[in-house]
């Protein structure tokens, strides 16, 4: 169950209170203590946000919320609900940049940093990589040999379904490999959430913005 004891039936007037703007769904991600979440962003105004989770969240008040475009956002727990959650910006934000999210770069998927030790094949050979980060098409992993790009490889990552796919680019140790396959959405988050446990409470203190 998501919604704790002290959640209120309805959205705190602070958020329901402001005009609002759908946004049908945008992917973005929670910044805690614990590691990097997917979310969906339900709806926005000034004052805050809506979001649709897929799992229990860390037991912290205070976070960062982090949208495609790498644009990131100090955000405040207000009530959790079933699948649904409410957070106050730490100041007001502009509704119609927040949506369009605007970026010098081509739009790219949101990407977790998380860190696991694991293996890359390339034929029979085995080599050792270190998990960076994670999306729903792709993984950048540190690799202790020389693959090239577009070579195939298969992943282990502990926690993680073997995946298949190539190395689409290279900068020194660091390899970006794209999946055969992509992940679906809730996938993601549960691979997530098996690479990156929530912290018990009392293992952490819930500093503001930490």
């Amino acid at each position: 169950m998501l919604e704790t004891a002290t959640s209120p039936a309805s959205p705190a007037p602070q958020l329901r209170g402001a005009d609002r703007s759908s946004l049908l769904l945008r992917i973005a991600k929670l910044v805690t203590q614990s590691g990097e979440y997917v979310c969906l962003v339900r709806d926005v105004s000034w004052t805050g946000l809506r979001l649709r989770l897929f799992h229990e969240l860390p037991d912290e008040t205070f976070v960062f919320l982090q949208l495609a475009n790498g644009e990131i956002y100090p955000v405040e727990k207000i009530w959790t609900k079933g699948d649904q959650a409410g957070f106050r910006f730490a100041e007001p934000v502009d509704v119609s940049e927040f949506i369009s999210e605007p970026s010098p770069w081509p739009r790219r998927p949101i990407r977790l940093k998380i860190e696991a030790p694991g293996l890359a094949f390339v034929g029979s050979t085995a080599i050792s990589v270190n998990l960076k980060d994670l999306s729903q098409g792709g993984a950048r992993v540190e690799a202790f040999g020389h693959l090239m790009i577009g070579q195939p490889l298969r992943l282990l990552i502990d926690g993680l379904p073997e995946r298949w796919g190539r190395v689409s680019w290279r900068r020194g140790f660091d390899h970006g490999m794209a999946f055969e396959h992509q992940f679906r959405l809730d996938e993601l988050a549960a691979h997530a959430l098996t690479l990156q446990p929530l912290k018990p409470a009392g293992d952490k203190a819930d500093a503001r913005y930490a």
